[in-house]
């Protein structure tokens, strides 16, 4: 059984997925599952993750971290976001609780993905810093 290299103290602020293209390479899927949570309740518990540094599509610095044993894509810190990472959830051992409430679509999203339960966003900032109206979306 894996245990996460990591563990997280407080509620995740959000769980989406990105239909981005760079996202679409970087994962070799329709999408990435994205969980942002505060770094100040990010504690990492064994081993040191790699970094790759590169720039996202819009221009900004980005930090993708990955686990130097299996290459597993972990997390990711955005320039001008140092107060949050976020986590690819897809990547923690129990995914049975995730539910995204959002689809972020900055290309034309693939063949075959769902409708969010709570709206397609075209940028993550129209659902940042709104906790109280995605935590209120339905899960069932």
């Amino acid at each position: 059984m894996r245990r996460d290299p990591y563990e997280i103290a407080s509620f995740p602020l959000l769980l989406y997925t990105c239909n981005c293209t760079d996202c679409q390479r970087q994962t070799g899927s329709a999408f990435a599952l994205n969980m942002p949570v505060r770094f100040a309740d990010f504690r990492i518990l064994k081993g040191e993750p790699n970094g790759w540094n590169h720039t996202s599509p819009n221009g900004t610095a980005v930090i993708s971290r990955f686990c130097g044993n299996c290459g597993t894509r972990l997390y990711g810190e955005r320039g001008g976001r140092p107060e949050t990472i976020s986590l690819r959830a897809g990547a923690l051992d129990d995914t049975s609780w995730l539910v995204p409430v959002a689809h972020f679509l900055r290309a034309a999203r693939s063949v075959g993905t769902t409708s969010a339960r709570c709206g397609v966003f075209r940028n993550p900032a129209e659902r940042l810093g709104k906790p109280a109206a995605w935590m209120a979306c339905p899960l069932d």
